[in-house]
């Protein structure tokens, strides 16, 4: 076995998709930077109980975990970024007020999503703390569509849907936790025999609720449809009317799935997911999670989304870059002037070093040469064999 083989589902990512990587990375906090949301920058590694408070069993199986070898505890390496941000909110900045947050950076996963995803996403994301009414959920989900315009992806289809409308059902009847997971789980797989199995010792009012759920995905025209065959109660209606006020204004597709719950155990409230032609995955996910902040020991309402730059970069739309210049390696001062000059514009100006000409100045088209004792630009002639 090659000793420089990586892991499974771990890649490096070359110059080409690095570049590319990198634009979206600043297009993307520059867009988060002018909506006043301020970058944080969490450790890679944590304490294995600050790391997962909060979060759920689903994000425990996907944590790498490791023993301190300086206090013997145990740590883990972060497989999501986002309950870092939210121990931040609430034990390091300590506001009352609202905050927005923004981060870029990598996470590991113990497995893959999918057969073809990386272990070692580049997660980006925004979030706001300390609201709890529906208007930061909408300016989530607008800075979400205005971050897949930046990335000139036109085409996308959001995706909505409301774990409190499940959670309601539940919480009425005293559903106990086992139940609940089972329930969830019958839900999630769209199991409509397996929740009449499962149902058949509640109420008649619960039980057909529940075998109404899988069946209530399409338009909106779906909410008319829940608000008919759901029972009144206030969480629900509150609900449904979050997810008429999200499914308006959106500019592109919408979908609605009142048995989507993904991330039941991390979210409490909406859920958003938008999907991009040449991709199965979700190119952004989101909700809110207000339980988080109360896990961390200091109730704080929040919502955000997130979203992996590896994905994005395979559906963007291209963007046509400038080629390099070449420079011959002299210690012109004139030259020395010029190829700076050329750099505070933004050209990549490339010296050769001696007994390389001609190597290592790939993806250059122009080379400076000097014209009449004046350097000056000129198209280089690639010379074919």
């Amino acid at each position: 076995m090659r000793n420089w083989l990586l892991p499974e589902h771990i890649e490096d990512i070359l110059p080409p998709e690095a570049r590319r990587v990198e634009r979206l990375r600043t297009t993307l906090l520059e867009l988060f930077r002018v909506h006043g949301y301020e970058l944080v920058i969490p450790p890679l590694l944590e304490y294995l109980e600050s790391l997962l408070t909060g979060t759920g069993h689903d994000l425990d199986l996907r944590t790498f975990k490791l023993v301190d070898q300086l206090s013997g505890r145990m740590m883990g390496l972060r497989a999501d970024i986002t309950p870092q941000v939210a121990r931040i909110d609430a034990h390091l900045l300590n506001r009352e007020g609202v905050s927005r947050l923004c981060y870029a950076g990598s996470v590991s996963h113990t497995r893959p999503r999918g057969i073809n995803a990386t272990r070692e996403p580049l997660q980006i994301g925004a979030e706001i703390y300390g609201h709890a009414g529906i208007e930061s959920d909408l300016e989530i989900r607008q800075l979400m569509l205005s971050s897949l315009r930046a990335c000139g992806i036109r085409d996308a289809r959001l995706d909505l849907g409301h774990v409190a409308v499940f959670r309601a059902l539940c919480r009425r009847v005293g559903v106990g936790a086992d139940l609940e997971a089972q329930l969830h789980e019958a839900l999630e797989a769209k199991d409509t025999p397996r929740l009449d199995v499962l149902s058949s010792d509640l109420d008649s009012v619960t039980r057909k609720a529940l075998r109404e759920l899988p069946g209530l995905y399409g338009d909106a025209s779906v909410l008319d449809r829940a608000r008919s065959v759901l029972p009144r109660h206030p969480e629900i209606l509150a609900a449904l009317d979050d997810l008429a006020l999200l499914s308006q204004d959106n500019g592109l597709p919408v979908s609605i799935d009142l048995a989507d719950l993904r991330g039941y155990h991390y979210h409490s409230g909406v859920v958003l997911s938008a999907y991009a032609p040449g991709t199965a995955n979700a190119v952004a996910l989101g909700g809110r999670y207000d339980e988080v902040g109360k896990a961390f020991g200091r109730a704080r309402p929040a919502t955000g989304f997130s979203m992996d730059l590896r994905d994005l970069v395979q559906v963007a739309a291209p963007v046509r870059e400038s080629q390099g210049i070449r420079a011959p390696y002299t210690q012109d001062p004139d030259l020395e002037a010029q190829i700076e000059r050329l750099r505070s514009t933004g050209e990549v100006v490339v010296v050769e070093l001696p007994g390389h000409e001609g190597s290592g100045t790939a993806g250059c088209d122009r080379e400076l040469e000097l014209v009449d004792g004046k350097w000056q630009l000129r198209r280089l002639v690639v010379e074919r064999a």
